[in-house]
């Protein structure tokens, strides 16, 4: 495939510096790009590269100062490789068509029209398929879930019962929705397991990762808001409530009944106790331990997680401990010293 530089500036609306009639034959990353290939900045720790990339032209930002290099300058760069990306390498899946016949689906499901169903895929009774769903091989879907249209559910899902997951949701292999949250109460030392007869609530447009785990409620839904983004390996108890457009980075942990409010970004790693509120806006930093509320729109970091300024403070702090801890000594030295004379 080919496209001339200014086919792709109308593509992501961007301003072209340079030959509008060069032509591009593929994407890469700006260490490995080749003259034929278009490249993109939009992290600053990548700009020394600039001078010793090999691309035929670069999409940046309108502050980044280009020389002897084509560009195409729009306000997200990102963005724009992403769209130009899916143009040179559209996305080819085998993608299941009709009924296969190894599918284990109950008489009492009501599918949409154009829904594809895998094989060893099992659809329990009272469960519904919207339109234009797709469901890979091997996934379950319990009683009575709804499913809305438009979803891709990849290999080896398991959807308990009475799960409800809008429409155009993309759900990544191995994850597990509606599994019972932990809930225990202790009696003459043994722990007794607490009924788990909540739901799950998956909003629109929202996209799961592989291996993700989302507990049912106890009694109310756990609800996954729409156009959230949740990575691989995150673990989402039971009564969490996270908001609209909320994005949470691999193997974060949230504890039970902790509310996530809209726009939150969660990075990777982070652990969250329960009954907390995560606030509108905030962003909780890699390994951060949150123990408390965040207010809306504060960056957190570190355990206990703090504002984080005061945060990488104390970081740096601690990082002069051992110097201080040989001045105590110097210090106690001189003082018994000086009590002898």
């Amino acid at each position: 495939m080919e496209k001339t530089l200014a086919e792709l500036a109308a593509l992501v609306g961007g301003k072209i510096l340079g030959d509008p009639q060069l032509l591009i034959k593929g994407v890469a990353g700006i260490r490995e790009a080749k003259q034929d290939e278009i490249t993109f900045l939009s992290n600053p720790k990548y700009a020394k590269d600039l001078a010793k990339t090999s691309a035929g032209a670069i999409i940046v930002s309108p502050e980044v100062q280009i020389q002897n290099l084509a560009a195409i300058v729009c306000d997200n760069p990102y963005l724009a490789f992403a769209k130009i990306l899916d143009v040179f390498y559209p996305l080819e899946q085998v993608i299941p068509a009709g009924i296969h016949a190894s599918a284990v689906i109950s008489s009492q499901v009501k599918l949409g029209t154009n829904v594809a169903i895998g094989p060893f895929v099992v659809v329990e009774e009272g469960a519904t398929i919207g339109d234009g769903t797709i469901v890979y091989p091997g996934t379950y879907i319990g009683k009575g879930s709804k499913i809305g249209n438009y979803c891709r559910f990849y290999a080896n899902i398991s959807i308990r019962e009475k799960i409800t997951i809008g429409n155009q949701v993309i759900i990544h292999s191995g994850a597990v929705i509606g599994s019972d949250g932990f809930g225990f109460v202790p009696d003459n030392g043994e722990n007794v397991k607490i009924p788990q007869v909540g739901a799950v609530i998956i909003e629109d447009n929202v996209e799961i990762g592989a291996n993700v785990c989302i507990a049912r409620g106890t009694l109310g839904d756990t609800v996954i808001g729409a156009g959230t983004k949740i990575d691989n390996l995150v673990q989402i108890a039971h009564n969490v409530k996270i908001g609209r457009n909320c994005v949470i980075v691999a193997q974060v942990g949230i504890s039970g009944s902790t509310t996530i409010e809209d726009n939150v970004t969660i990075a990777g790693q982070a652990g969250i106790i329960g009954h907390i509120t995560i606030g509108k806006g905030s962003i909780v930093a890699a390994q951060a331990g949150v123990t408390k509320d965040v207010p809306p729109k504060e960056i957190v970091s570190g355990y206990p997680a703090q504002p984080h300024q005061l945060s990488k403070r104390i970081s740096a702090e601690m990082n002069r401990l051992p110097q201080l801890n040989q001045k105590v000594k110097e210090l106690e030295k001189r003082i018994e010293e000086l009590e002898r004379k």
